[in-house]
């Protein structure tokens, strides 16, 4: 049999490299948060009759109150996915081919088991759950609909995220890009025909959804069938072993946390929002929070990138490559949310209106956007610091990056800014928790370094 060893990891030039592996996630990322901005563009405009124009602003707001409940989905999926992909990248470093192997089986497994778990707790509730979130009798049959179809297709989506890291970690980036893309394009064709043509509404939106993560997940099962590649599903990798799962969740745990605790972040500031604004702001903060999250993702696609180089080269005991990709990684990061600081600060209106015409709307967003992006410049550097703890498999700091920002800095925002600066206050807490996270990132990045430093003067390996 043929074995595939991403060795160019450990030998190829590291701006090739990152360039390689980061531009296919870069787009990956890209693309997945341009069919969620599609998806909020076509609910946007879904009048009170179900068709296009004369929005009420209902609807967008009704899919604004299901991110709280989506982040949790979200990170039971990025528990598995991200720490089976840094698992398999350290293991294919350490050349223990077999134990990848199996990183791969118990990863199907995990995500079947888990999807189905949450599918069940969140169907039996899903009133009260939303209510808690922020819905109001007009904006809760809204997302209603949207989460029941959403969750009744959970399994799909917790396997096609998981899967794709996967496919990223064994060395096939443009794969994992191009499943991505297929899942865009078919969404993007999907969502006008379920949601006006067949008349579905926001349930069509979440239909065109699903079936386009269950095309590109049967395509990932395809490509991950291949036996003549070194990771490939095959008989006998699929029985759960305790080992394997610990170390599953030991990484993944940063990436839970982290999308656990923006659960009660989105969750807070939805009550702030309705407190002060009313159902329009929801839909405002709905709108911020889509066009935000595109820059994000492509941090977080540079972060992909980073990821295998990082994690391969840490397990290789190459220290150089490290230092060197991370710095890399960093500047590009700034690259990316510095063009997001300046559209969100001179562009704002024009952004808000791709998403609906509602005046109350369009000027709370616009508002709401120069707020949020207003010290933009420095979060790059902070996610991509977090992302290298979780990437040489340090997850007790990667863990602890994560939760200062979420419950010692934004929360207390969210709870002490509103009620001296009103609607304003629930905006500011996102940069003010965004300044303080950086100084805590940048310090835990300064110790690690001048550990590393200072043990291999001494001649004495640290630990990986």
């Amino acid at each position: 049999m043929a074995q595939y060893i991403p060795t160019e990891l450990g030998t190829r030039s590291i701006p090739r490299l990152l360039f390689q592996y980061a531009v296919p996630a870069i787009i990956a990322m890209t693309a997945a948060s341009l069919y969620n901005i599609v998806d909020s563009i076509f609910i946007g405009h879904i009048g009170p009759d179900g068709g296009w124009g004369n929005s009420d602003g209902m609807a967008i707001s009704g899919l604004a109150l299901t991110f709280p409940l989506m982040n949790i989905s979200i990170a039971l999926g990025a528990m598995v996915g991200v720490g089976a992909s840094t698992v398999i990248s350290v293991r294919l470093g350490q050349r223990e081919y077999k134990t990848a192997q199996q990183v791969l089986g118990n990863t199907v497994v995990l995500n079947i088991l888990l999807g189905a778990v949450f599918m069940v707790a969140c169907l039996a509730y899903i009133d009260p759950i939303l209510r808690i979130f922020g819905a109001s009798d007009a904006t809760l049959p809204y997302a209603r609909d949207y989460m029941v179809v959403i969750l009744l297709g959970n399994i799909i989506s917790h396997s096609y995220f998981g899967l794709n890291a996967v496919l990223r970690s064994a060395g096939h980036p443009q794969k994992a890009m191009y499943c991505t893309i297929l899942t865009v394009v078919v969404n993007a064709i999907l969502d006008p025909i379920f949601i006006f043509w067949l008349g579905m509404g926001i349930k069509g939106a979440a239909t065109a959804t699903i079936l386009s993560q269950l095309i590109s997940l049967i395509w990932q099962f395809k490509l991950l069938s291949n036996k003549q590649e070194m990771l490939h599903l095959h008989s006998g990798i699929y029985r759960l072993k305790p080992h394997i799962i610990r170390q599953i969740i030991a990484v993944g745990m940063s990436p839970f946390l982290m999308n656990l605790c923006a659960c009660l972040v989105v969750l807070l500031i939805n009550k702030g929002m309705k407190e002060y604004g009313g159902d329009m702001a929801i839909a405002a903060y709905g709108i911020v929070n889509r066009v935000v999250f595109l820059f994000l993702m492509m941090v977080m696609g540079l972060n992909q990138g980073m990821q295998p180089i990082v994690g391969y080269n840490w397990g290789a005991r190459q220290n150089a490559r490290v230092w060197q990709t991370l710095k890399l990684t960093i500047l590009c990061a700034e690259v990316v949310v510095i063009t997001g600081f300046i559209m969100g600060e001179l562009f704002p209106n024009t952004l808000t209106h791709l998403f609906t015409d509602n005046a109350p709307i369009v000027a709370m967003a616009d508002r709401g956007f120069r707020i949020d992006v207003m010290v933009f410049p420095i979060v790059g550097a902070q996610m991509v610091i977090g992302n290298f703890f979780q990437s040489i498999g340090h997850a007790g700091k990667s863990i602890f990056q994560s939760l200062t920002r979420q419950m010692l800095f934004l929360i207390p925002g969210l709870i002490f800014l509103p009620p001296k600066f009103g609607l304003d206050g629930v905006w500011m807490a996102i940069p003010v928790s965004d300044v303080f996270s950086f100084f805590v990132s940048m310090g835990m990045l300064w110790w690690l370094v001048m550990k590393v430093r200072h043990e291999e003067v001494k001649g004495v390996e640290v630990k990986r």
